[in-house]
């Protein structure tokens, strides 16, 4: 049991790493910018970790950002609704696809929903500035990214049997 949780908090500080150094990658998609990392972390985590370990490393890798001053506020309620979210479809459905999907409606519905308070309470935006609906298609093209990627590795994982492997070796 000790052993478990030491790989598991392993896995858990190599991948905020991760998604830490990953956020200075980022490219322009139709006027946004996208950087997929931070989703594709929160992937790894949902169906390797669980939702709890994955919600744990979106808020410590986007605290991390902030405070280095590669990230902003809105890092927070992105990540971590994307990271909840698809961390507990995974660990219901045991499947890829739903978990990949949940991602990307929790991160940029939920989360871009969420970063609307976020920016006027914390940020000064006013209200008048920022539009209800504002965060939602650039939160969705960082996220669509990260879920291609993470999907892709995952199912190229599973089709060599080492994401089954690395599921029994965490779950005991």
């Amino acid at each position: 049991m000790r052993k478990t949780n030491i790989q598991k908090l392993t896995i858990a500080a190599l991948l905020c790493a991760v998604a830490v150094v990953g956020s200075l990658f980022s490219f322009p998609v139709f006027g946004s910018k996208c950087a997929p990392v931070q989703h594709m972390v929160n992937i790894l985590c949902a169906v390797l970790l669980g939702p709890w370990y994955g919600v744990a490393v979106a808020f410590c890798a986007s605290l991390l950002r902030n405070l280095l001053g590669l990230g902003t506020l809105m890092a927070f309620p992105g990540s971590m609704l994307g990271a909840l979210l698809c961390g507990v479809t995974y660990w219901k459905l045991r499947h890829i696809l739903p978990t990949l999907i949940a991602e990307v409606f929790g991160t940029s519905i939920l989360g871009g929903l969420c970063a609307y308070p976020v920016a006027i309470a914390l940020m000064n935006q006013s209200a008048a500035d920022v539009a209800f609906t504002a965060y939602i298609i650039p939160f969705f093209v960082s996220t669509a990214g990260g879920a291609v990627i993470s999907g892709i590795l995952l199912y190229a994982l599973q089709k060599t049997t080492v994401l089954h492997t690395m599921q029994t070796r965490l779950s005991h």
